[in-house]
C-alpha cells in the first residue's frame, strides 16, 4: 500500500509523468472530475486556484523539486509587472524590466548551460574547474540532506515558462498588456500543465482573458479536441517512438557499424520522428487544454511542406519563432536597420569562437571582417540595411540554436539555418521558379528545401562532432548501393512505417481537414469505438519503456 501511494504522489526520476503513460490519463481523469464541479464557479479564483495546484503537482511529478524554481519566476514576475504598470518614472521601469530579465536569465543559463561555460573556459585556460551545485549545497549546510552538489540537473521546460513570464513583463513594459492582479491566475497562466514542459509558448496576451470567461466548449470542440489527441498519440507513440527504438537510435549510437545507405535513411527518419515527437506533444496538449475550456495556438503546419527555409521556420514550433521575432529580432532591428545590440552580440559570439577554438591567430581575422563589414556600411549607406538585416538574422537564429541546447553542436545548426535564410533571400530574386506554381517547380522547393533542412539535423541530433564526421563519411565513401535490397527487406516494418508517416504529412490538407471534421461529425458512441480502437492499436506498438517526449531536454 505505502509503496503504490509512494508511486502515485512522489517524483521518481526514472520515471517522470508524461502525456503517453496510462497514469497521466488518469490523473487527467481524476482532475477533470474535480473540474466539472467548479468550471462555472463564479469565483474564477477557485477555478485558477485548482488549476494552479494541479498544475504544479503535474510539474513536480515531471522534474521533482524544481517546482520551487517555477513558483520563483512566477513570483518574480508577477511583482515586477505591477510595478512596472504602477511606476510613472521611466528608469524605474527600465530597472524592474531589467531585474526580471536578469534574474530569468541568470536561472535558465545556470541550470542549462553551467557545463557549457564551465567546459569552455576550462578548454581555453588549461583549468579544470568543476560545476557546484549550489542549491544542493545550500540545502545540505542548512537542511542536512544529501543532494549531490557535483552535478546539475536541467528542470524540464525551464525554456518554455522562462521565455513566457519573460514576455508578459515585456509586454507590460510596452503597454501592450496591463498586469494580472491575482498571483493565483498568474500562477495559473504560467504553470497551465499541458502545454507547461514543452510549449507552445503561450502569450499572456491570449490566455489570461481566457482564465476571465465562462467555461465553454460545443459539440464540435469536444470532437476537434479528441481528435488532436488522438493525432498526436499517434505521432508520438506509433510512428516516432516505433522508428527511433528500431532504427534511429542503433545507428546514431554507432554510423561506422552501418552503411552509407542506413545512415542516410536515418537522417530522413530523424526528421520524420523529431517532428512526430514534437507535434506530437504539441497537438496533445491542445486537445487536453481544449478539454478544460482553453484555446492554445497551433504550433506545428505541415512545416515539411515548406518550399524554402524562411517558410520553413514560419510553421515549424510557431511559437518560439514568432517569439523570436517579436522579442530578439524585431528589438535588434529586424529588416530595417541594425542596433547597438546587433555589434555587441556579433563582437560577442567572435570572440567566444576564438576563446574556444584556443587560435588566437583569429583575432586579427576576425577583427580585421568585423572592422571591415562596419566600413562598409559606413561608406556605402545603402549596403548598411542589408548587413544589419542578415547580421540579425544570423544571429536571432544563432541564439534560437543555443536557447535548444547547451552545445556547440546546436550553435552550428542554429548557424545553419541562419544562413539557409539569408540565401533564400536573395536567390528568389533571380529564382526563375520562384514565381511558378507548376507541380514539378513545387516539388522541387520543397524537395531541397526538405533536405537542407534533414541536412542541418545532423548537428541537431548528433552528440559530438566525431559522430556528425562520421555519419557524413558513411555516407559518402562507404554508400555499398549493392546492400540496399538487403536493409530495406531487413528494416522493412520501418521503412513502411516511415513512408506512412511521410504520406500522411504530405497528404493535401483539404483531405485532412474532410477526415477531421467527419470524426467530429460521428456521435458520441462512434467516438468512443474510435478512440479505443486507435488506442489498442497504439499501445500494441510500443516495443520499449515510455520514450520521453524529445524537447523535455530543452
Amino acid at each position: 500500500m505505502n509503496s503504490t501511494l509512494h508511486s502515485i504522489f512522489y517524483y521518481n526520476q526514472k520515471h517522470p509523468l508524461i502525456f503517453t503513460q496510462f497514469y497521466f490519463w488518469a490523473f487527467f481523469l481524476i482532475v477533470m472530475a474535480i473540474y466539472a464541479f467548479i468550471a462555472n464557479n463564479r469565483n474564477r479564483t477557485i477555478r485558477s486556484g485548482y488549476l494552479f495546484l494541479v498544475s504544479l503537482f503535474f510539474y513536480y511529478k515531471s522534474s521533482g523539486f524544481f517546482f520551487f524554481i517555477l513558483i520563483l519566476s512566477t513570483v518574480l514576475d508577477y511583482l515586477v509587472g505591477l510595478g512596472i504598470f504602477n511606476s510613472q518614472k521611466s528608469l524605474t521601469r527600465k530597472l524592474l524590466l531589467a531585474t526580471s530579465i536578469v534574474i530569468n536569465l541568470t536561472l535558465l543559463v545556470y541550470f542549462k548551460y553551467a557545463y557549457f561555460f564551465v567546459d569552455s573556459f576550462n578548454q581555453f585556460f588549461g583549468e579544470k574547474y568543476q560545476v557546484i551545485n549550489h542549491l544542493a549545497l545550500i540545502a545540505n549546510r542548512t537542511a542536512g540532506t544529501h543532494f549531490d552538489v557535483g552535478s546539475i540537473l536541467l528542470p524540464v521546460g525551464i525554456s518554455f515558462y522562462t521565455f513566457q513570464t519573460l514576455s508578459y513583463s515585456i509586454d507590460v513594459y510596452r503597454r501592450q498588456l496591463k498586469p494580472v492582479k491575482s498571483l493565483i491566475d498568474f500562477g495559473f497562466y504560467v504553470s497551465f500543465f499541458p502545454q507547461l514542459v514543452a510549449g507552445p509558448i503561450v502569450r499572456a496576451s491570449e490566455f489570461i482573458p481566457q482564465i476571465y470567461k465562462d467555461f465553454s466548449l460545443s459539440k464540435a470542440e469536444f470532437g476537434f479536441a479528441v481528435w488532436m489527441i488522438l493525432k498526436g498519440l499517434v505521432k508520438k507513440i506509433l510512428i516516432g517512438d516505433y522508428i527511433a527504438v528500431n532504427f534511429i537510435d542503433r545507428i546514431f549510437t554507432n554510423h561506422l557499424s552501418y552503411t552509407g545507405f542506413e545512415n542516410l535513411m536515418a537522417m530522413y527518419g530523424y526528421s520524420l520522428q523529431v517532428y512526430c515527437d514534437f507535434s506530437g506533444y504539441t497537438d496533445i496538449a491542445i486537445g487536453v487544454a481544449l478539454l478544460m475550456g482553453f484555446r492554445l495556438r497551433e504550433n506545428f503546419n505541415s512545416p515539411y511542406k515548406a518550399k524554402n527555409t524562411g517558410e520553413f521556420w514560419k510553421r515549424w514550433h510557431i511559437s518560439l519563432s514568432t517569439w523570436l521575432k517579436d522579442y530578439l529580432y524585431i528589438p535588434m532591428g529586424g529588416n530595417r536597420k541594425g542596433s547597438l545590440f546587433t555589434w555587441i552580440s556579433l563582437s560577442s559570439i567572435l570572440l567566444f569562437i576564438i576563446l574556444i577554438s584556443k587560435n588566437l591567430l583569429l583575432l586579427p581575422i576576425f577583427g580585421g571582417i568585423f572592422l571591415f563589414i562596419w566600413l562598409l556600411t559606413r561608406l556605402i549607406p545603402s549596403l548598411k540595411k542589408h548587413v544589419t538585416t542578415n547580421i540579425n538574422i544570423l544571429l536571432t537564429m544563432l541564439i534560437g540554436g543555443l536557447w535548444h541546447g547547451a552545445s556547440w553542436m546546436f550553435v552550428i545548426w542554429g548557424g545553419l539555418n541562419g544562413l539557409g535564410v539569408i540565401t533564400y533571400k536573395y536567390w528568389r530574386k533571380i529564382s526563375p521558379w520562384e514565381k511558378s506554381n507548376h507541380w514539378i517547380a513545387t516539388f522541387w522547393k520543397i524537395f531541397l528545401t526538405f533536405n537542407f533542412i534533414t541536412f542541418t539535423r545532423i548537428w541537431f541530433r548528433g552528440e559530438s562532432m566525431q559522430g556528425t564526421r562520421d555519419l557524413l563519411r558513411q555516407i559518402s565513401h562507404d554508400f555499398q548501393p549493392g546492400l540496399i535490397p538487403e536493409i530495406v527487406v531487413g528494416y522493412k516494418w520501418v521503412f513502411l512505417m516511415m513512408a506512412f508517416g511521410f504520406i500522411l504529412h504530405w497528404w493535401p490538407s483539404r483531405l485532412k481537414e474532410k477526415y477531421m471534421n467527419w470524426f467530429i461529425g460521428t456521435p458520441l458512441w462512434a467516438k468512443i469505438m474510435i478512440t479505443v480502437g486507435v488506442v489498442f492499436v497504439i499501445y500494441q506498438s510500443i516495443s520499449a519503456d515510455m520514450q520521453p517526449f524529445i524537447y523535455f531536454q530543452f
